[in-house]
């Protein structure tokens, strides 16, 4: 599906209550292990070191697979002011989840990378199924997590939503008191109105919906998932059809990791997803980072500008495009050193 130029020629569209942990292993990364192996990591709680740590934790009767990223200076007895990152829809923990993480942990914060369930190394049965329920769940299970970390600071955990997860991150914020400081990056948060001229009008969007619920009942009944490719220069029938070198590039995005595909029954969660109505519920400290260049800024001045109190700040970069906050070196360095000087403010 193309979306209309002006909304944007990029074609990128970035759209429960927690259980309590019951497992949890770590263990040290040595190399990227196979997909849905879970298995094959050694429950070592002593094993903690500097870089990054390879670990699993429990969220819904799923096991997630996550990366902890430590400072090079870190050392047994340390507790780190610590960041959960989060990454665009549709992607998985080494993409630009991960340049974050390692970015911040280069500046002294402990981070916290972690793929969803349903995608990247993580459980769940509908693979590359786009559900802001899910996803909400599972940051949620994932701050539980971390509190039982010995190298993380209980009690100064933040959230950092990129893109579309900055909507999950934000109703996780709302819903969560001890996530202690909201962050996004480029983020991506939509409301009807916004949908609908996204996506070519109400009548387009109610048969997208249409077709993810009848894909959604389909897999109850059969155990058969229905596919569309995430990005494809060719075949239009992708979610993001056209030229996304993000997305289409091995040395960006088009990682050995990533699978390029998206559960048709997504649509239905993805576009009746509105995260607006919980800003009035933020009370921590909020910094959104973004540009007018971006993807739809208005709807993140829309939900700043509801966020109640004075303990916020928009940062606003100039030509910045969606892709370039994923992994442009210029762009990430400068919302990295916002986001410093925000935590160092902040905790």
């Amino acid at each position: 599906m193309k979306l209309p130029s002006r909304l944007w020629a990029i074609s990128l569209i970035v759209v429960g209550s927690a259980t309590a942990v019951t497992a949890a292993s770590v263990h040290s990364q040595a190399s990227f292990a196979p997909q849905n192996s879970p298995s094959t990591l050694v429950s070592q709680r002593s094993a903690l070191q500097p870089g990054i740590n390879r670990v699993t934790f429990q969220s819904e009767g799923e096991t997630l697979v996550g990366n902890l990223y430590l400072p090079a200076n870190y050392k047994p007895g340390d507790k780190l002011p610590t960041v959960i990152v989060t990454g665009a829809w549709m992607t998985i923990k080494e993409q630009m989840p991960a340049l974050y993480a390692q970015k911040l942990a280069d500046r002294g914060f402990a981070a916290f990378a972690f793929d969803f369930r349903s995608w990247g190394e993580s459980g769940g049965n509908l693979r590359s199924f786009e559900s802001p329920t899910v996803k909400i769940a599972d940051i949620k299970n994932a701050v539980s997590f971390l509190q039982t970390v010995d190298a993380v600071d209980a009690n100064r955990i933040a959230g950092l939503g990129i893109c579309a997860s900055a909507g999950y991150m934000a109703v996780a914020t709302a819903e969560d008191s001890r996530i202690k400081s909201l962050i996004t990056v480029a983020p991506w948060i939509h409301e009807p109105q916004i949908v609908d001229t996204v996506y070519g009008g109400r009548t387009a969007v109610e048969n997208l919906i249409a077709k993810g619920r009848a894909a959604e009942k389909k897999f109850q009944q059969t155990g058969q998932a229905d596919y569309v490719l995430a990005t494809s220069k060719t075949d239009k029938t992708a979610v993001m059809y056209g030229d996304i070198d993000y997305y289409q590039n091995p040395q960006r995005g088009a990682i050995p990791q990533w699978e390029n595909r998206f559960a048709i029954a997504s649509w239905a969660q993805w576009l009746t997803f509105n995260p607006m109505p919980v800003a009035q519920q933020i009370k921590v400290p909020t910094l959104f980072i973004h540009s007018e260049k971006a993807a739809i800024p208005h709807g993140a001045r829309q939900f700043f500008a509801a966020i109640p109190g004075q303990n916020k700040q928009f940062e606003w970069l100039s030509d910045r495009t969606q892709f370039d906050f994923y992994d442009q070196p210029a762009t990430v360095d400068a919302s990295i050193s916002a986001i410093a000087k925000h935590l160092q403010s902040s905790f």
